[in-house]
């Protein structure tokens, strides 16, 4: 039964879903925006009215190769580029940590670390969400095994490339870009709507990719 007083929320990763990924982006001359990723966050604010929450898995903190200061000072400058886009990103989690690389002082398997699912679970205890009603949206496959364990049933995995991964992995939605996303995020919420079917956060189909 699903709990009325709780909202639901819509998470994304960031490198390869909000911007392109350049590999260890810490600069703001290299964050290079996503086609469609405005449109689909001012959707999720303005239409589901649910919280916009990024949890990105950052090593390059942890291996050296840019510093917490720099990260800060990058997240700040996007959080500000959604905000005038009325998209506004209501919180973003990072993971600085590696199990095997890097500085001694971050190098641990932190749960926080996406597989992991411990950046969502932290987000739904500060934002007292339905997980089972959220969305995660991501580029790997680690995205959708961490939504998995923390019981996001929307899965959807942004695959430019076509690439279809092995059956046995977390099932998910298939899209080419996010203009594809948004497409679907529509769809379902207005067949929810109308009451012609599942409501967006309710289902996933394994592999599906939209016609």
């Amino acid at each position: 039964m699903v709990d009325s007083n709780r909202r639901a929320a819509v998470f994304l990763d960031r490198d390869g879903v909000i911007n392109v990924d350049h590999g260890y982006v810490h600069q703001i001359d290299r964050f290079e925006f996503l086609p469609g990723i405005f449109e689909l966050a001012r959707f999720v604010a303005t239409e589901l009215r649910w919280p916009l929450i990024v949890t990105t898995n950052q090593a390059g903190i942890g291996r050296g190769y840019f510093s917490e200061a720099a990260y800060e000072e990058l997240t700040k400058w996007m959080c500000e580029r959604f905000a005038a886009a009325a998209a506004p990103i209501a919180r973003v989690y990072h993971c600085p940590y590696h199990p095997e690389a890097g500085r001694a002082e971050f190098r641990r398997d932190h749960p926080w670390r996406k597989p992991r699912p411990g950046m969502i679970l932290q987000a739904a205890q500060d934002f007292d969400l339905d997980l089972k009603r959220s969305i995660m949206i991501g580029d790997r496959m680690s995205d959708m095994e961490c939504a998995a364990q923390a019981g996001i049933e929307v899965r959807i995995l942004l695959d430019p490339h076509g690439i279809e991964p092995a059956q046995h992995l977390p099932a998910h939605d298939i899209v080419r870009d996010l203009p594809e996303a948004l497409a679907l995020l529509r769809a379902r919420h207005a067949a929810g709507v109308a009451g012609q079917g599942p409501h967006v956060g309710e289902r996933s189909w394994a592999g599906h990719r939209p016609a």
